[in-house]
């Protein structure tokens, strides 16, 4: 996405989407922004243009800013044009927002340059919707077959046999390179190489579909020498990351940049709920047992106008380095941070202090291990409940995805529990063949709960210490 697109989500009344976008694209819309998918995807389920138009104009034509959001470049066989022409012809102020279009972005992250010095100065985008053999076509294939350069084709893929054909019928030779892109710069990219003699075969046995874009020409070997996606420790590596989308980010973020393919298939949402922070005067130690917990706490905080001051004289304890970074943000340095980022550990560190008053900061129906370690101790604890765990429903793709990965990853006991439920039950996981790598000790004991046996555990609690962990069980044996 560019600079200008996500600043246009951002400020979007209602967004049309596309099914190809990126899974984490509207991640920065309103919360009262209206989302409709409109997309299509070959072969699958279609919305009618029509119907887009309709949508179009009528939340454009009550005020509202529509932004129509697609993948790749909206004038690169995108109907971004005609949705211009509809705009245009009833009054309706719009700006185009160009993008990368797929036949430059897919090939680039298959390694594989549409244009290179010595081997093709010139590249052409080709539709590879039509029917080559079908007589009225807008393409001239004998002159395409003698274009000196790239040729990429689009949505091609049931195409390709009668593709490859004409083009060796106009003169390209059987041998030239060419190669297929399937769901390019997504997580689960393909690539499969050949040359036009077998890539129709090479590309049919392999299973490709839609959305893929096709490479024909020299450069189309080079992605064999230059293919980057897969490299790093955790390189073709297929990771699930559960987490709420607000947190996933960061561990998608690292897990990419080891070379793994990353499915964000969130399970677990913070629900906020009512709650007001008491008098903290004679507060002697809040803890707090989450960043979401930190985040609620604070923005409270803020809006009855007090800040970090008010806990002037009070000692802060934090389940965890996450936790610890989200009180950081807010210019505290807590006091207390357990060496394991579990409640036991944060028991043992607080339960010996000699406390009045302590206010422990929790998700709704959290254990009570930290509580009661406080209670047993003398102090008078209270307990605020600034949020819910709740399950993020996921869709059928995402959880297709998921089930197929190598690995899924658990940062909490509820999203181990929402995303057993989400799969239908611990046997469709079993089934799967998925292996699953555990946070820590407490999710641990919530898969085997379920019926689920962790392929391992990390040994440090935290985000870095799973990743950590899962660098280790790829890793070639010695």
């Amino acid at each position: 996405m560019t600079v200008r697109g996500l600043d246009a989500i951002a400020r979007a009344d209602v967004i049309l989407y596309d099914k190809l976008i990126p899974p984490t694209a509207l991640d920065g819309a309103r919360a009262d922004a209206i989302l409709v998918d409109v997309g299509k995807i070959g072969g699958g389920e279609q919305v009618p243009q029509a119907e887009t138009h309709r949508l179009l104009l009528e939340h454009a034509q009550a005020g509202r800013l529509v932004v129509r959001v697609k993948g790749g470049d909206p004038f690169v066989f995108g109907r971004g044009g005609e949705e211009a022409q509809l705009c245009r012809a009833h009054d309706i102020a719009y700006e185009v927002v160009p993008g990368v279009t797929a036949g430059i972005a897919g090939p680039a992250y298959a390694g594989i340059p549409v244009t290179q010095r010595n081997l093709a100065a010139a590249v052409a985008f080709v539709t590879g919707h039509e029917d080559p053999g079908k007589p009225e076509t807008q393409i001239d294939w004998p002159a395409l077959a003698a274009f000196p350069g790239t040729l990429v084709f689009y949505m091609g893929v049931r195409a390709l046999a009668r593709i490859a054909e004409q083009l060796v019928a106009g003169g390209r030779p059987q041998d030239e390179p060419a190669a297929v892109v399937e769901r390019g710069t997504l997580p689960d990219q393909r690539v499969v190489h050949g040359t036009l003699a077998d890539i129709a075969a090479r590309a049919q046995a392999a299973g490709v579909r839609p959305p893929s874009v096709t490479v024909v020409g020299p450069v189309a070997a080079l992605g064999e020498d230059l293919a980057w996606l897969d490299r790093g420790p955790l390189g073709g590596t297929s990771v699930v990351v559960t987490r709420p989308k607000a947190q996933a980010s960061g561990l998608a973020g690292r897990l990419r940049d080891l070379g793994a393919r990353v499915v964000e298939a969130a399970v677990i949402v913070p629900e906020p709920l009512d709650f007001a922070v008491p008098d903290l005067t004679d507060v002697g130690l809040l803890v707090l047992s989450s960043p979401n917990g930190a985040a609620r706490f604070f923005d409270a905080l803020r809006a009855q106008g007090r800040d970090a001051r008010a806990l002037a004289g009070t000692r802060v304890a934090v389940i965890g380095p996450g936790t610890a970074d989200a009180v950081r943000a807010h210019g505290i340095e807590p006091d207390l941070v357990p060496t394991r980022a579990v409640g036991e550990s944060l028991a043992e560190l607080v339960g010996p202090l000699q406390v009045g008053r302590a206010l422990v900061v929790r998700a709704r129906g959290g254990r009570d291990v930290v509580r009661d370690a406080l209670a047993a101790g003398g102090a008078e604890v209270e307990v605020l409940e600034p949020y819910v765990t709740v399950a993020e429903p996921l869709d059928e793709r995402t959880l297709t995805r998921a089930l197929a990965a190598d690995w899924a990853t658990f940062t909490s006991a509820s999203s181990a529990r929402f995303f057993c439920e989400a799969a239908g039950g611990a046997a469709a996981v079993r089934e799967s063949g998925l292996r699953l790598a555990s946070i820590g000790p407490i999710t641990t004991q919530a898969l085997r709960d379920l019926g689920l046996e962790p392929t391992l555990e990390a040994a440090e609690h935290t985000p870095d210490g799973l990743v950590a962990a899962l660098v280790g069980a790829t890793a070639p044996a010695a």
